[in-house]
């Protein structure tokens, strides 16, 4: 799913808490709510490891090993960055921007 770059990371989780079928969800502190990611995801019999915002009066512990794990997710972003067009996003329509996105990961996956 592609979301518009002005838009919270709540709203795409909103849109795909329901698909989620992994039973580990690692994620960043922007996706650090109570309500919206958290209660869902305990609802859904999931475990969410998510470190908390510096400004949270009751921090929500998060195993801290298991997140370390994260930077693989991140390193393929940055190796999908590689692509100029993808990092500057040439294309205006979705259709045409997620079919070059899978073109890259694929090459990425392929190499």
């Amino acid at each position: 799913m592609l979301t518009p770059g002005q838009v919270s990371d709540l709203a795409g989780f909103d849109a795909l808490a329901d698909t989620v079928q992994s039973q580990i969800v690692i994620a960043d502190k922007g996706y650090d709510a109570d309500k919206r990611v958290r209660a869902k995801l305990a609802k859904a019999g999931k475990t969410a490891v998510i470190p908390p915002r510096r400004n949270r009066k009751n921090p929500a512990a998060y195993d801290k090993e298991l997140y370390k794990k994260r930077h693989h997710i991140e390193n393929f972003f940055s190796r999908l960055k590689d692509f100029r067009a993808i990092a500057t996003r040439y294309d205006k329509s979705t259709g045409n921007f997620l079919s070059g996105v899978y073109l890259a990961a694929a090459i990425i996956w392929l190499n």
